[in-house]
Protein backbone atom coordinates (compact mmCIF):
# COMPACT_ATOMS: atom_id res chain seq x y z
CA UNK A 1 0.00 0.00 0.00
CA UNK A 2 1.50 3.79 -0.84
CA UNK A 3 1.56 6.37 1.59
CA UNK A 4 -1.67 8.75 0.75
CA UNK A 5 -1.07 12.71 0.38
CA UNK A 6 -3.29 14.30 2.47
CA UNK A 7 -2.84 17.74 2.45
CA UNK A 8 -0.68 20.58 1.36
CA UNK A 9 -1.25 23.29 3.81
CA UNK A 10 -1.26 27.33 3.03
CA UNK A 11 2.07 27.46 5.08
CA UNK A 12 3.97 24.67 2.82
CA UNK A 13 3.09 21.26 5.75
CA UNK A 14 2.44 18.19 4.08
CA UNK A 15 0.76 15.62 5.73
CA UNK A 16 1.38 12.06 5.06
CA UNK A 17 -0.52 9.25 6.31
CA UNK A 18 -0.89 5.40 5.48
CA UNK A 19 0.82 2.59 5.80
CA UNK A 20 3.93 1.22 3.94
CA UNK A 21 5.34 -2.47 3.97
CA UNK A 22 9.22 -1.28 4.74
CA UNK A 23 11.19 1.80 6.36
CA UNK A 24 13.15 2.55 3.23
CA UNK A 25 9.14 2.96 1.40
CA UNK A 26 8.64 5.46 4.43
CA UNK A 27 11.72 7.40 3.66
CA UNK A 28 11.44 7.07 -0.04
CA UNK A 29 7.85 8.66 0.33
CA UNK A 30 9.23 11.91 2.79
CA UNK A 31 11.90 12.52 0.14
CA UNK A 32 9.57 12.41 -2.55
CA UNK A 33 7.36 15.33 -0.84
CA UNK A 34 10.31 17.09 0.65
CA UNK A 35 11.46 17.87 -3.65
CA UNK A 36 8.27 19.68 -3.79
CA UNK A 37 8.50 23.56 -4.49
CA UNK A 38 6.64 25.30 -1.93
CA UNK A 39 7.13 22.43 0.96
CA UNK A 40 8.47 23.53 4.23
CA UNK A 41 7.60 20.81 6.55
CA UNK A 42 6.66 17.25 6.63
CA UNK A 43 4.16 15.71 9.09
CA UNK A 44 4.30 12.59 8.35
CA UNK A 45 1.80 9.83 9.94
CA UNK A 46 2.90 6.85 7.57
CA UNK A 47 2.81 3.30 9.47
CA UNK A 48 5.38 0.60 9.21
CA UNK A 49 4.06 -2.65 8.78
CA UNK A 50 4.54 -6.16 8.08
CA UNK A 51 2.89 -9.34 6.64
CA UNK A 52 3.18 -12.09 9.02
CA UNK A 53 5.65 -13.84 6.94
CA UNK A 54 7.98 -10.74 7.20
CA UNK A 55 6.86 -9.88 10.90
CA UNK A 56 10.82 -10.31 13.04
CA UNK A 57 11.75 -10.70 16.25
CA UNK A 58 13.68 -7.74 18.29
CA UNK A 59 16.37 -10.34 18.23
CA UNK A 60 16.39 -11.77 14.75
CA UNK A 61 16.64 -7.57 13.57
CA UNK A 62 19.43 -7.22 15.83
CA UNK A 63 21.53 -9.69 14.49
CA UNK A 64 20.42 -8.71 10.55
CA UNK A 65 21.50 -5.76 11.79
CA UNK A 66 24.91 -6.62 13.14
CA UNK A 67 25.37 -8.60 10.19
CA UNK A 68 24.87 -5.52 7.58
CA UNK A 69 27.20 -3.49 9.17
CA UNK A 70 29.97 -5.90 9.42
CA UNK A 71 29.85 -5.93 6.05
CA UNK A 72 29.01 -2.37 4.91
CA UNK A 73 33.06 -0.68 4.45
CA UNK A 74 31.57 3.09 5.18
CA UNK A 75 30.83 1.58 8.69
CA UNK A 76 33.91 1.25 11.04
CA UNK A 77 34.01 -1.80 12.85
CA UNK A 78 32.93 -2.19 16.55
CA UNK A 79 32.45 1.78 16.74
CA UNK A 80 28.35 1.29 16.77
CA UNK A 81 26.13 -0.24 19.76
CA UNK A 82 22.76 -1.56 18.44
CA UNK A 83 19.55 -1.65 20.55
CA UNK A 84 15.99 -3.22 19.18
CA UNK A 85 12.63 -2.47 20.76
CA UNK A 86 9.65 -3.29 18.91
CA UNK A 87 11.35 -3.31 15.49
CA UNK A 88 12.57 0.25 16.55
CA UNK A 89 16.49 0.54 15.58
CA UNK A 90 18.57 2.44 17.93
CA UNK A 91 22.03 2.81 16.87
CA UNK A 92 24.92 4.87 19.17
CA UNK A 93 28.45 5.06 19.21
CA UNK A 94 31.34 7.70 17.80
CA UNK A 95 32.36 7.59 14.03
CA UNK A 96 34.88 9.97 12.64
CA UNK A 97 32.37 11.37 9.42
CA UNK A 98 29.38 12.19 8.98
CA UNK A 99 29.50 9.84 5.92
CA UNK A 100 30.07 6.87 8.23
CA UNK A 101 27.00 7.75 10.87
CA UNK A 102 24.34 8.03 7.89
CA UNK A 103 25.76 4.93 6.13
CA UNK A 104 25.12 2.92 9.51
CA UNK A 105 21.53 4.47 9.34
CA UNK A 106 20.82 3.64 5.55
CA UNK A 107 21.82 0.04 6.31
CA UNK A 108 19.46 -0.59 8.82
CA UNK A 109 16.61 1.01 7.07
CA UNK A 110 16.59 -1.12 4.16
CA UNK A 111 16.42 -3.95 6.45
CA UNK A 112 13.19 -6.43 6.67
CA UNK A 113 11.59 -5.79 9.85
CA UNK A 114 12.80 -2.18 10.65
CA UNK A 115 9.63 -0.32 11.67
CA UNK A 116 11.97 3.10 12.05
CA UNK A 117 15.32 4.11 13.45
CA UNK A 118 16.97 6.48 16.23
CA UNK A 119 20.04 7.61 15.01
CA UNK A 120 22.44 8.77 18.25
CA UNK A 121 25.50 8.03 16.93
CA UNK A 122 28.32 10.87 16.95
CA UNK A 123 30.84 12.81 15.37
CA UNK A 124 34.26 12.67 17.29
CA UNK A 125 37.30 13.82 14.76
CA UNK A 126 40.14 16.55 15.20
CA UNK A 127 39.29 20.19 13.90
CA UNK A 128 41.03 21.50 10.92
CA UNK A 129 41.61 25.75 11.76
CA UNK A 130 38.14 27.49 11.28
CA UNK A 131 38.73 29.72 7.69
CA UNK A 132 39.31 26.39 6.20
CA UNK A 133 36.13 24.64 7.29
CA UNK A 134 34.74 27.14 5.56
CA UNK A 135 36.19 26.92 2.47
CA UNK A 136 36.02 23.63 2.21
CA UNK A 137 31.90 24.12 2.62
CA UNK A 138 31.47 26.57 0.11
CA UNK A 139 33.63 24.29 -2.48
CA UNK A 140 31.43 22.04 -1.78
CA UNK A 141 28.15 23.62 -2.25
CA UNK A 142 29.80 25.37 -5.66
CA UNK A 143 30.24 21.69 -6.80
CA UNK A 144 26.39 20.82 -6.32
CA UNK A 145 24.21 20.96 -8.68
CA UNK A 146 21.02 21.37 -6.04
CA UNK A 147 22.45 24.12 -4.19
CA UNK A 148 22.73 27.37 -5.10
CA UNK A 149 26.08 28.56 -3.90
CA UNK A 150 25.90 32.53 -4.14
CA UNK A 151 22.21 32.26 -1.91
CA UNK A 152 24.72 30.61 1.20
CA UNK A 153 26.17 32.25 4.07
CA UNK A 154 28.34 29.85 6.24
CA UNK A 155 28.71 30.85 9.76
CA UNK A 156 31.39 29.59 11.92
CA UNK A 157 30.12 29.26 15.45
CA UNK A 158 32.86 27.73 17.45
CA UNK A 159 35.11 24.93 15.96
CA UNK A 160 32.82 22.10 15.64
CA UNK A 161 29.79 24.27 15.02
CA UNK A 162 28.27 25.83 12.01
CA UNK A 163 25.16 28.47 11.38
CA UNK A 164 23.96 28.15 7.76
CA UNK A 165 21.75 31.24 6.48
CA UNK A 166 20.02 32.56 3.21
CA UNK A 167 17.85 31.68 0.97
CA UNK A 168 16.94 28.45 -0.71
CA UNK A 169 14.39 27.23 -3.59
CA UNK A 170 13.13 23.69 -1.55
CA UNK A 171 12.64 21.84 1.18
CA UNK A 172 15.00 19.35 -0.48
CA UNK A 173 17.75 22.10 -1.31
CA UNK A 174 17.91 22.99 2.38
CA UNK A 175 18.51 19.40 3.05
CA UNK A 176 20.84 19.18 0.59
CA UNK A 177 23.30 22.05 1.97
CA UNK A 178 23.28 20.18 5.57
CA UNK A 179 24.47 17.48 3.92
CA UNK A 180 27.23 19.54 1.86
CA UNK A 181 28.11 21.22 4.98
CA UNK A 182 28.74 18.08 7.11
CA UNK A 183 31.38 16.65 4.78
CA UNK A 184 33.82 18.93 6.19
CA UNK A 185 36.20 17.77 9.19
CA UNK A 186 35.44 18.63 12.74
CA UNK A 187 31.83 19.32 12.62
CA UNK A 188 29.58 17.50 14.55
CA UNK A 189 26.74 20.21 14.40
CA UNK A 190 25.01 22.19 12.07
CA UNK A 191 22.08 25.16 13.08
CA UNK A 192 20.45 25.34 9.69
CA UNK A 193 18.89 28.69 9.15
CA UNK A 194 18.37 28.55 5.79
CA UNK A 195 14.87 29.98 4.69
CA UNK A 196 12.75 28.43 1.76
CA UNK A 197 11.08 30.43 -0.44
CA UNK A 198 8.24 29.73 -2.63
Amino acid sequence: MKPKLVSLLKNGVVTLTGQVFSYANKIAAEKAVKKIKGVKAVAEDIEVGYDSQDHKTDTEIANVVIDALAWNIAVPKNNISIKVEDGWVYLSGKVEWWYQREAAKRVAQHLIGVKGIINNISIKQKAEKLYQIKERIVKAFERSAYIDANTITVELVDAHIIKLRGKVNSFAEKIEAQKAAFYAPGIYEIENELEIIS
